[in-house]
């Protein structure tokens, strides 16, 4: 089993990075999966008898990578999925988007999964309850547009399953490289990444701040020069007038 790439670690929280096209957490697949890296990668480290324990606290769809935190204990997984249902984990993402995104939007929309094809689609807020559909609301800010694309600076408040990819794709801005939702060919990597991740430590309750560069590739490498500036940029997403 591959060795995870830790940020941070301590006796409550782990802080690593999904690589692109790595499970989240073991599927039907029986593929390898990050949340069993880490469970081995603390066994193996503390040398602990048995399986460790390692709280899955939020998911990111298996195509996309990036920042993801885990809890070592069961209070501190409470404590962060607390934060996750009040909106207090912050997860922003950068990706590039097919056309010409706006400079600044919220899109607020209902989406209904198909669990059997594993596809989500936008429905009508009037049928919202037939379709067992769940609210998904989004912030971005498009941070330079080149070549007919737009680098985008997404912050999720809500954490629905294809949320980013399938939101921004029905407001008319498919992610370059998905081939579920987009237009993707064969051999793309989407291009979705997340790049920024705080929370207040579960127990210390200092406020943890964390920042994972995109990968050194196509099609980051179009728009390097503004990644590198996302540091200053972050704190100007605001959320906007709703829309759709």
């Amino acid at each position: 089993m591959e060795q995870p790439t830790i940020l941070f670690e301590d006796n409550h929280v782990v802080v690593a990075i999904k690589p692109p096209n790595l499970l989240t957490q073991g599927d039907d697949t029986g593929d390898e999966n990050l949340l069993d890296q880490v469970k081995n990668y603390i066994k193996e480290k503390y040398e602990k008898p048995g399986e460790a324990y390692i709280g899955l606290v939020h998911r990111m769809d298996r195509p996309v990578g990036g920042l993801l935190c885990f809890a070592r204990t069961s209070k501190a997984a409470a404590r962060l999925s607390e934060q996750v249902r009040v909106h207090e984990l912050n997860r922003q993402y950068v990706c590039i988007v097919e056309g010409e995104a706006p400079d600044q939007f919220t899109y607020v929309d209902y989406l209904a999964k198909d669990t059997e094809n594993n596809k989500v689609t936008v429905v009508p807020a009037y049928m919202k309850l037939q379709a067992n559909a769940k609210e998904a609301i989004l912030h971005g800010r498009t941070i330079a547009r080149r070549d007919g694309l737009s680098l985008v600076a997404i912050q999720l408040e809500t954490g629905r399953a294809h949320q980013i990819r399938v939101q921004m794709q029905h407001a008319g801005f498919p992610l370059w490289g998905d081939n579920r939702y987009g237009n993707g060919k064969r051999g793309q990597q989407i291009a979705l990444w997340g790049f920024r991740l705080s929370f207040a430590h579960p127990i210390t309750k200092e406020q943890m701040l964390f920042i994972a560069p995109t990968p050194e590739a196509k099609p980051w490498l179009w728009f390097e020069r503004e990644l590198r500036g996302l540091e200053t940029i972050w704190p100007q997403i605001k959320p906007a007038v709703a829309q759709g």
